[in-house]
């Protein structure tokens, strides 16, 4: 199982709306970095849901449902959705700051990278954001 990193800003969509849905595609996405990423997910892999531009910090874990297939949001056929359902809310929200602090991480999609939306995320990574937010 691949484990990745999606970004959303909680004013468009936040991990409460994620719960209360149950579901959703993951849409909009017009990078193409990120779109590969989106391609390469599987059914069962795990993604951390991030809090961009306010908040700035990982406060839960979803997976992918059903793997990519056309953005019904545009006719351009280069982007793709994938669906994810919630599995839970982090314990505590692990932050940005808390991330660039700890020097296990550096070279984190989401540090290295820091525009992409959708990021991959190692194992070894994504158990040390499971360890900060104290699971």
């Amino acid at each position: 199982m691949a484990h990745w990193l999606i970004k959303s800003e909680p004013f468009k969509y936040s991990w409460d709306q994620f719960v209360k849905d149950k579901q959703t595609f993951w849409d909009g996405v017009r990078n193409y970095a990120a779109r590969n990423n989106l391609r390469d997910m599987k059914k069962g892999d795990e993604a951390f849901f991030y809090h961009s531009n306010e908040g700035l910090e990982i406060v839960g874990i979803a997976k992918v449902v059903k793997e990519s297939y056309q953005d019904p949001t545009t006719d351009e056929d280069a982007w793709v959705v994938v669906d994810f359902k919630p599995v839970r809310k982090l314990k505590k929200p692990v932050t940005l700051a808390q991330m660039k602090a700890d020097s296990r991480l550096a070279n984190m999609d989401l540090l290295r990278l820091g525009r992409l939306s959708v990021g991959k995320v190692t194992d070894e990574e994504w158990k040390i954001v499971l360890e900060l937010a104290g699971e």
